[in-house]
């Protein structure tokens, strides 16, 4: 049987294929040497292939003469031979009037050699996106180091913005910070900015998404935005906006991986933020510390180091404050004549300003005593005072007593404050009521006030509602009752004794609970 020969001129192309595909010449070479064969056995001045993507066709490879566009988008235009292939197109370009048939062997070798570079170019794009992707984020490990070591804010923002710009190669750029329900500029770079903008959903939302090119909200002048949210899991702390990436061929859109780029770097730097926010919030309460630490150690000196010795009497005073400073206050006074005045003030409220209204009552105290005795004058003098230099929703209680040791008498005023509690020798419990509204209410307010005398054995217990009012686990509060019930049993005790059993009562009423308020006594007894 007769056996089919291919001519000699096409075993000869065959042959310097087969050639270069043992020289893995790449498919490039493959393609050339396809479209070569081609022209030679098809008597052809050139040709051309073509890969197809995104509606039109783009050249891979072209030889010989012909006019062949890098791209074709109507290949029945062009005026030249064409052949539809898997994946793509053939144009070429006939020596004569008519163009023979191509071998479908050459078609079948040119379609694969086609796909073969098509598949080589995506897995050399996704080797590229790989490495790029690596150096990516190696950038932006770099990047976040340096912001994360940044604790100053007004430090930290210049640095998030220029590592931004830099990182997207932009022209400019923006950063805004959170602050109520808006944003608000914190820094900018390369040119002018919205100095504020509301914290509206559906602006955001489209700065968010894709900024329009003509859009002038964020940075007027702008072509190209990209904008991206600097957020926490819990909250939103900004807005990042970068714009008119610069590139050789000048300033255009920013990409998909720019955004994405971005979107990381932006997570970074919410962190960095919340650490320098949360750096800031300690430092300032440590500068708190400080200074409440300083307040209470100057509350502590207003009170008394020691106590005054009367002939025939004894009198201590202690003070717990609820807080590191508080609003209770008492202060002993060696008066002319071998007299002592004791006061104890409770301000409303507790913390610092309560502490700063105890330092007011304490120098108005000391002044006034060096002109007035205990009386209705010296406490409405002092009332005038407190009302001109306090705010209006603030007020005190107080009970001043001025002690005659030599007479035995003591004459009191109360001012608003709990009632005195005389408990005499014999068993009967006087309560000391007179005076008038607390200090600070109404200026005009008058007082009235009280003497009584002291014999031995006798005890004046004045003390601040801190420790009647202190409440047990079920909200029953120890009250005065119970303080008259535990004076009656000890008050025949040295008076530091007492005042450790009226402390140990207190505390184990709480039963661990907090103190809610400050808590104050001062007894005084006669002792002969």
């Amino acid at each position: 049987m007769a056996q089919s020969t291919a001519p000699v001129g096409n075993q000869d192309i065959w042959a310097d294929l087969l050639g270069l595909a043992d020289r893995q010449a790449g498919e490039q070479a493959l393609i050339r040497g396809l479209l070569g064969g081609l022209c030679k056995s098809g008597e052809l001045k050139g040709a051309a292939v073509y890969t197809e993507g995104g509606g039109s066709f783009r050249q891979e490879v072209a030889v010989g003469a012909g006019d062949f566009p890098a791209e074709v988008k109507d290949f029945r235009d062009l005026g030249l031979e064409h052949r539809e292939i898997p994946g793509g197109l053939l144009l070429l370009n006939p020596a004569g009037s008519q163009v023979g048939a191509p071998e479908s062997l050459s078609l079948v070798a040119l379609a694969a050699a086609l796909q073969t570079a098509q598949l080589s170019k995506r897995l050399k794009q996704q080797k590229f996106e790989v490495n790029y992707r690596g150096v990516e984020l190696e950038a932006l490990y770099d990047v976040g180091l340096a912001i994360a070591s940044t604790l100053n804010l007004d430090e930290l923002g210049e640095e998030i913005l220029l590592r931004a710009v830099s990182l997207l190669d932009a022209r400019r750029g923006a950063l805004y910070l959170t602050k109520g329900r808006s944003f608000v500029l914190e820094r900018t770079f390369g040119g002018d900015a919205c100095a504020e903008m509301a914290l509206d959903d559906s602006l955001v939302a489209a700065l968010l998404e894709e900024a329009a090119p003509d859009d002038q909200t964020l940075l007027p002048g702008a072509s190209h935005l990209l904008a991206v949210p600097v957020e926490t899991d819990s909250e939103r702390r900004g807005l990042l906006v970068v714009a008119d990436k610069e590139s050789r061929h000048g300033v255009g859109p920013f990409g998909a991986t720019d955004r994405r780029t971005l979107a990381m770097f932006a997570n970074q730097a919410a962190i960095a933020l919340e650490n320098a926010y949360l750096h800031r919030q300690a430092l300032e309460k440590e500068r708190l510390e400080r200074e409440i630490e300083l307040a209470a150690a100057i509350q502590r000196r207003l009170l008394p180091t020691d106590f005054p010795r009367l002939d025939g009497f004894e009198l201590v005073g202690w003070s717990r404050p609820a807080r590191h400073v508080g609003g209770d206050y008492y202060d002993f006074l060696s008066l002319d004549e071998g007299r002592v005045g004791a006061v104890l003030a409770d301000v409303s409220g507790k913390g610092l300003p309560a502490a700063l209204m105890v330092s007011t009552i304490h120098s108005a105290l000391r002044l006034l005593f060096d002109h007035f005795r205990v009386g209705a004058e010296l406490i409405a003098r002092l009332n005038h005072h407190i009302t001109d230099s306090s705010a209006p929703n603030k007020f005190i209680t107080l009970l001043a007593a001025e002690i005659d040791p030599k007479k035995g008498e003591v004459s009191y005023v109360n001012a608003g404050h709990n009632p005195g509690l005389l408990l005499r020798a014999g068993g009967e419990v006087v309560e000391l009521e007179t005076g008038g509204f607390p200090l600070g209410l109404f200026a005009e307010s008058s007082y009235t006030g009280g003497t009584f005398t002291m014999a031995p054995g006798d005890l004046l217990c004045i003390y601040s509602d801190g420790i009647t009012e202190c409440e047990a686990r079920d909200e029953a509060e120890f009250g005065a009752e119970r303080l008259v019930e535990l004076l009656k049993r000890i008050g025949d005790h040295p008076l530091p004794e007492v005042v450790k059993a009226v402390d140990d009562a207190v505390t184990e009423f709480a039963a661990g609970q907090n103190q809610g308020d400050d808590q104050t006594l001062v007894l005084l007894r006669r002792t002969q």
